[in-house]
C-alpha cells in the first residue's frame, strides 16, 4: 500500500508538469492587450500578466518539488526493503509508522494539489482550454482517480495525525530514548519546535504561539532566505499539531472519544497539509543541495540549480500567501510582514518569468505524449487547432461534412425544405415534414 502511494506521489509530478507545459507554452504564444508604453503596438504575451504568473509559476515549481519528494520517498522505501531482505537491521514500529504517515500526508496533499492544478491550467488557457484538442481535458479526467485510490484524500489525514500524536506524547513525556528513534525519521524535524512551543505554553499559556518569528524589523531579503522560510514551515506544523492534541483533550472532557475525534477532523486536515508542505519544500531543498554537492557529475549546472532555487523560493512564498492565516495565528508573521512577503513574491516571479518556458521544455514531454494543440513544442498553435477541428469525428463522419453524427438519420428530416414537424420516414409532399413549427 505504501509503495503504491509512493508511486502515485511520484507520478503526480509528471501530470502537473504536463498541464503546466501546455498552459505556459500557450500563454507565451497567445497575445492579448496592447502595451500603452510601446509605440509599435505589440500586444502583451498573456504570460506577462501577473495574474497568469501567479496562477502558473507556483504550479510549475510544485511539479519539481513533487519530483524530488517522490524520488526521496521511493528511495527510502527501497532502503527499508533492502534492510528487511538482508536482515541486517531491525525495522522498528517508529520507522514503519513514519513512512506510513509520510506517504499518507503526501498522497493526500500532492494528488489534491495536482488535480486542482490541472484544472487551474485548463482555466488559464481560456476557452481554448475547454477543447478536447487542448489535451488538458483528457489529462484531468485520467488523473482524477488518483484523489480516491489507495485512500480517499479527506480520510488519509486521520492516519497521519494518529502517528504524529504519538510523537507529541513522547515529546511531552520527555522520553529521550524514543525521541532518538524519531529523530531519524521524517517526523524528526518536529521534535525541537514541539519542545519549544510546549515550553512557551507552560510559561505564557499560549499553546499555538511558536518560538520562531520573523523580526519586526524584517526586510525584503528575509523572505528570500529559504532556510528561514523552512523554519517557519516547521513551526507551523508543530503548532497546528499541538492544536489537534489540545482540542482532542479539551473536547473529551465533555464528549465521547468518537465525537471528540469527529470534532477535530478539520484541525487534523490542516496539520496534515502543513506536514506535507514542509516535506515537499525540504526534499526540494535537499535535492538541490545534493545536486550542488555532486559538482561536475550532476546533470544540473550552477545556472540550472539557481533557477530551480528560485522555484523553491517561489513555492514557499506562495504557500505562505495561500495559508496566511496559519502563520498569523501562530504569530510567526504579523500584519506588517504581509506587504514584504507579497513584494518578495512579485520579485521572484519577475526573476523566474524568463525561464518559465525553458523549465517546461526541460521535462522533455513529446508532442505525441502531450496530445495538445495548445502545448506544441513549435508554438504553431492556431493551425493545429484548425487541423484538430477538421479531423474531429463531427466533421468527418457524415455524408454532409461538417454537420455531425446522427444528422442523416434523424435531424435532416426536421430541417430539409424548411422548418416543420417531423412525422418519421422519408421526406415527401405528404409525409415527413409539415407545418411551420418544429416539434422535437
Amino acid at each position: 500500500m505504501m509503495q503504491v502511494r509512493a508511486y502515485i506521489i511520484h507520478s503526480s509530478n509528471e501530470a502537473l508538469a504536463m498541464a503546466c507545459t501546455i498552459a505556459i507554452r500557450y500563454s507565451a504564444v497567445r497575445r492579448q492587450g496592447f502595451n500603452a508604453d510601446n509605440d509599435d503596438k505589440e500586444e502583451f504575451q498573456v504570460l506577462d500578466y501577473r495574474q497568469q504568473q501567479y496562477r502558473l509559476l507556483p504550479l510549475l515549481s510544485a511539479s519539481y518539488a513533487i519530483f524530488f519528494t517522490g524520488r526521496h520517498v521511493l528511495d527510502r522505501l527501497k532502503h527499508i526493503e533492502n534492510q528487511l531482505v538482508s536482515g541486517a537491521t531491525t525495522i522498528t514500529k517508529t520507522v514503519v509508522g513514519d513512512i506510513h504517515a509520510t506517504t499518507s500526508a503526501l498522497k493526500s496533499f500532492a494528488t489534491t494539489f495536482t488535480a486542482d492544478g490541472i484544472e487551474d491550467c485548463r482555466k488559464a488557457c481560456g476557452g481554448h482550454g475547454f477543447l478536447m484538442c487542448s489535451g488538458l481535458v483528457e489529462l484531468s479526467n485520467t488523473y482524477l482517480q488518483s484523489c480516491t485510490v489507495e485512500g480517499d484524500n479527506h480520510m488519509l489525514p486521520q492516519q497521519v495525525i494518529k502517528v504524529l500524536l504519538k510523537l507529541v506524547e513522547k515529546v511531552q513525556s520527555g522520553d529521550a530514548e524514543a525521541l532518538k528513534d524519531y529523530a531519524q525519521t521524517d517526523m524528526g524535524y518536529l521534535i525541537e519546535p514541539l519542545q519549544k512551543v510546549m515550553k512557551n505554553a507552560s510559561v505564557n499559556g499560549t499553546p499555538t504561539t511558536c518560538s520562531f518569528a520573523f523580526p519586526s524589523s524584517a526586510t525584503h531579503d528575509h523572505f528570500l532566505d529559504i532556510e528561514m522560510l523552512l523554519v517557519a514551515f516547521q513551526h507551523r506544523t508543530a503548532c497546528l499539531l499541538l492544536d489537534v492534541a489540545m482540542q482532542l483533550q479539551s473536547s473529551m472532557e465533555t464528549s465521547s472519544p468518537q465525537q471528540s475525534w469527529n470534532d477535530c477532523l478539520l484541525y487534523m486536515s490542516r496539520a496534515s497539509r502543513a506536514h506535507a508542505c514542509y516535506l515537499l519544500l525540504r526534499d526540494f531543498f535537499d535535492g538541490l543541495e545534493d545536486e550542488r554537492r555532486k559538482g561536475s557529475s550532476s546533470c544540473l549546472g550552477d545556472k540550472e540549480i539557481a533557477v530551480l532555487s528560485q522555484c523553491l523560493n517561489l513555492l514557499a512564498l506562495y504557500w505562505i500567501d495561500q495559508h496566511l492565516s496559519d502563520f498569523l495565528q501562530i504569530q510567526c508573521l504579523n500584519s506588517n510582514h504581509v506587504p514584504l512577503l507579497r513584494n518578495a513574491l512579485l520579485d521572484v516571479m519577475t526573476k523566474l518569468r524568463p525561464s518559465a518556458v525553458g523549465l517546461c521544455d526541460a521535462r522533455d514531454f513529446s508532442d505525441f505524449r502531450l496530445k495538445s494543440a495548445l502545448g506544441r513544442y513549435d508554438g504553431d498553435v492556431y493551425p493545429a487547432i484548425i487541423e484538430a477541428a477538421r479531423n474531429d469525428p463531427l466533421n468527418t463522419q457524415s455524408q454532409n461534412g461538417g454537420v455531425g453524427l446522427g444528422y442523416d438519420e434523424s435531424l435532416r428530416n426536421l430541417i430539409v425544405d424548411g422548418v416543420g414537424e417531423y412525422r418519421g420516414g422519408t421526406v415527401t409532399a405528404n409525409k415527413g415534414v409539415a407545418g411551420t413549427m418544429s416539434r422535437l
